[in-house]
């Protein structure tokens, strides 16, 4: 079974990635375009802040490939608040459609806070999470080491949920890197691996951190032996400070030769 890896970063729309990896006199509205001549994946994650108009999308499937794929992270109020999960999803569905009308779309991401940790509580939630999207893809991140035991697994698949595995800062209670898969798509999530910053803003932001050709290297193996276990693997890159983002996940994909 042949494997395709999508390699990305986590949004894509940043000031300071001007100078660095984009132009430095590019226009915001063409970031994406110039994006699009590396990567053939991204992550929105805009939308956890706000859910925008259905036009934004409109605009934004004219400027990519025919092959191109977006991944969606649902608003804070699904993974946050989780007080009226139904009414978000529905509004984010219908921004999205200009997506899913030109088969862009592969998947919504809920990327859940530390102290979502795994009790039924949680649980049962997720079970109603896999209800309300409409069996589109949902990949779920977690950040709490609680969740990396195997009935959780078998839960997930259960319920048709994507796990999405993390690389971050080696401390206490937080999950470790993994290649856990509970369907024939992998995912998985580089964060960087700050330390520092990761709990203390005042050390600065908490993604700020290049990973080194060893640090990319180390994954090689382990990312190599869940081809065959999957169909599609995506590796999105979220340290986006300074866009090292952009930078590791171009030598990610030259590992990989892609």
């Amino acid at each position: 079974m042949m494997t395709d890896v999508r390699i990305g970063t986590s949004g894509y729309s940043f000031q300071d990635w001007k100078g660095r990896f984009y132009p430095s006199n590019i226009p915001d509205g063409k970031m994406l375009l110039h994006y699009v001549k590396h990567f053939a994946c991204a992550e929105v994650n805009s939308t956890y802040y706000r859910i925008p108009h259905p036009k934004v999308f409109h605009h934004m499937v004219q400027k990519v490939p025919e092959n191109f794929e977006f991944i969606i992270k649902v608003h804070s109020d699904v993974t946050h608040k989780r007080e009226k999960p139904e009414s978000s999803l529905d509004e984010l569905a219908l921004a999205i459609q200009p997506a899913v009308d030109k088969d862009m779309f592969c998947g919504y991401l809920a990327q859940f806070p530390y102290s979502f940790k795994n009790k039924q509580l949680n649980r049962q939630y997720l079970a109603c999470l896999s209800q309300l999207t409409d069996q589109r893809p949902l990949f779920v991140e977690f950040r709490h080491v609680s969740w990396a035991t195997p009935p959780l697994y078998d839960f997930l698949r259960k319920h048709h949920l994507h796990y999405v595995n993390v690389d971050e800062p080696a401390l206490t209670n937080l999950l470790p890197p993994q290649t856990i898969t509970t369907s024939e798509t992998g995912y998985v999530r580089f964060h960087g691996r700050n330390i520092a910053a990761w709990w203390n803003k005042n050390k600065g932001d908490r993604y700020d951190y290049l990973y080194s050709q060893e640090e990319l290297a180390s994954w090689q193996e382990d990312l190599h032996g869940m081809f065959d276990r999957v169909k599609k693997l995506y590796l999105f890159f979220n340290n986006c400070y300074h866009g090292q983002a952009a930078q590791n996940a171009l030598e990610m994909k030259t590992l990989f030769d892609i």
